[in-house]
């Protein structure tokens, strides 16, 4: 209205110019008689009257152009309350990013399971299997897969384990992908996905032993029925998301979020008195740039950290079980905590595995923003024809009885969850059923102060006591060693060898027994561990005579100090030794126990 007005004004300025100029011009050709004055009349008549249609024909534009904002409005609202309350745009987007999260587990699977559970691998799977199988002391296929529940007990583990796990790599991979590219599933498809990961966690030991593994499958499951019993449209007509799974989802990131401040505030005084983010940036698994600039930080800026995180963590998580608006704040804050995490860390996929429960706080009303218009109006549409139907077809009531009676269920199995939560003695990252179904969660209960680091060192001296020995350092992936070596950035991607030496360093390599089978690989030169590493020393030569590991201090180098200057990123003190001088043949025994063999056909030969 302001620009009509002021479009008006400077049209009755411009008419009033014309008969100023019309009136000067009969003034001053007064010899020009009445014929010139007709004329001068006739201009501006016609002038006036032009002016007129112009203004007409821009009040109309003007109209148009409002009807149109307000035609937008009146859609964009219409569009809004059309979606409000329903899932079905969630769906999709939990679906693909459900795939993502398997893409990511499966390609982690693909490059290391051979290494670390293969035949030959550091903790074989084949063995475990036969150690079950001993101790269950039966053959039935019933016993074997209720105390490990896997795929392989089917197949020849035996003789082509390497085979099979690659198979359910792949396989459990190109299913991720296609629901990435299309944002859909139904139930046979995802349980079978379920069971193929499940497979891998189950015959994974000390690799798969990280909290994040069972919150993958309790998602996965959740996330199989969400989807349709078979239909593998990511909108399938008459079949909306399940209000009982879309809760469910706001269940677990409810006990996700409050079991971990839980744990800290019972676990740890630091988390207490303010100051656990003192330490936490240079002493976490596995740290990152960020990390190493966010210890830099002022203390007032760590305590409010800290405070920060018992908010998200024991505040907010009640706002996900709040109806509408205060849930969408409790999932806003919840994503937003989690992509901070990820910023200052590498810890695998678990943040981005956290933020997908949080997704189902969002309808589609304040979802579809991402989605085209085409697949908006389909969710419209759907919605509609769900209002218009009276009769619900047999699929649909065998679902609602269903997820009625999965309600039931994961109420049942949350009982000792729940009660774990209230209990002064909380574990956390535990399973109480062995499909691991609903279980508990929980990270960093307690700090450590200090970081320690088990490096690794060969050496080809024929005597390893001699000063004149010359020991060479070996060369992980991520975690530290080299301390010019800048931190890296992994996640969501996860090396499980550098995360369980980061374990290993509070303990001794006797509760480590794969450290040792590492050791020895390395005294073969074993090309299949050499891939976990980032730097074998010696690579392309022949192989150490011995190995030992050291227990080092490690500390970040402060910024503006001389060791920073000169391109360190951290600052190292031996403190003792981890592992003593050990040769090939002084494992030999241990290895015969454990049924392990070094890859005697990827040793370099030594010249003698």
């Amino acid at each position: 209205m302001h620009n009509l007005k002021n479009r008006e004004r400077s049209q009755v300025q411009d008419a009033a110019h014309l008969r100023n100029r019309n009136t000067k011009f009969i003034q001053n050709t007064s010899t020009g008689g009445s014929e010139t004055a007709e004329i001068s009349s006739n201009e501006h008549k016609y002038g006036i009257a032009a002016h007129n249609t112009k203004m007409e024909d821009s009040r109309k534009k003007d109209s148009d152009s409002s009807k149109k904002v307000q035609n937008g409005e009146s859609n964009t609202k219409l569009e809004s309350d059309s979606l409000y309350g329903s899932h079905w745009l969630t769906r999709v987007l939990i679906v693909r990013y459900m795939g993502f999260i398997y893409v990511v587990a499966y390609l982690v699977s693909l490059h290391q399971n051979k290494e670390l559970l293969g035949k030959t691998g550091l903790l074989p799977a084949n063995t475990y299997l036969d150690n079950v199988r001993n101790h269950v002391g039966s053959s039935s296929a019933w016993s074997l897969i209720t105390t490990a529940p896997t795929l392989l007990w089917f197949v020849d583990y035996e003789n082509n384990l390497n085979f099979w796990l690659d198979v359910i790599a792949w396989t459990g991979l190109s299913i991720a992908l296609f629901m990435v590219v299309t944002g859909a599933g139904n139930w046979p498809l995802l349980l079978f996905q379920w069971i193929l990961y499940h497979s891998l966690v189950n015959v994974g030991q000390r690799w798969f032993s990280f909290g994040w593994e069972s919150q993958v499958l309790e998602t996965g499951f959740l996330t199989t029925f969400l989807c349709p019993m078979l239909s593998l449209s990511s909108l399938p007509k008459s079949t909306p998301p399940s209000r009982i799974i879309i809760f469910a989802y706001r269940w677990l990131i409810f006990r996700i979020m409050l079991g971990a401040g839980l744990i800290k505030i019972r676990g740890d005084k630091c988390w207490l008195d303010l100051t656990c983010m003192n330490y936490h940036y240079e002493t976490q698994p596995v740290p990152n740039p960020m990390s190493y600039l966010m210890h830099q930080s002022p203390e007032f800026f760590h305590k409010f950290e800290v405070l920060c995180n018992h908010f998200v963590e024991l505040i907010a998580p009640f706002f996900l079980l709040i109806p509408r608006r205060t849930c969408m704040i409790g999932g806003a804050i919840q994503i937003l905590f989690q992509v901070v995490l990820i910023i200052s860390g590498n810890l695998s996929f678990l943040n981005w595995l956290t933020i997908l429960p949080s997704l189902a706080c969002f309808d589609d009303a304040s979802l579809s923003w991402m989605f085209s218009q085409r697949v908006k109006s389909k969710a419209i549409k759907h919605n509609l024809e769900i209002g218009k139907t009276t009769k619900t077809p047999l699929t649909g009531v065998i679902r609602r009885i269903f997820n009625i009676s999965f309600g039931v269920l994961i109420a049942y199995l949350s009982i000792p969850v729940v009660m774990n939560l209230l209990s002064s003695q909380q574990a956390m990252n535990t399973s109480f059923d062995p499909l691991r179904l609903v279980n508990t969660y929980g990270a960093f209960g307690s700090i450590t102060k200090k970081r320690t680091e088990v490096i690794f060192f060969g050496t080809n001296s024929t005597d390893p006591e001699s000063p004149a020995a010359v020991w060479e350092e070996y060369q992980f992936k991520c975690k530290p060693g080299d301390t010019m070596r800048r931190p890296c950035i992994i996640s969501p991607y996860h090396y499980r060898l550098d995360w369980l030496m980061w374990f290993a360093a509070f303990q001794s390599y006797n509760h480590n027994p794969w450290l040792v089978h590492l050791a020895a690989k390395f005294l073969a030169n074993d090309k299949e561990v050499e891939s976990l590493i980032a730097f074998n020393p010696f690579h392309d030569r022949p192989a150490p005579r011995f190995v030992k590991a050291d227990h080092y201090r490690y500390i970040f180098a402060k910024i503006g100090t001389p060791e920073a200057s000169r391109g360190h990123w951290w600052k190292r003190k031996k403190m003792d030794s981890y592992l003593p001088v050990v040769s090939l043949s002084s494992l030999q025994p241990m290895m015969d126990q454990m049924g392990w063999s070094p890859r005697k056909g990827h040793r370099s030969k030594r010249k003698t």
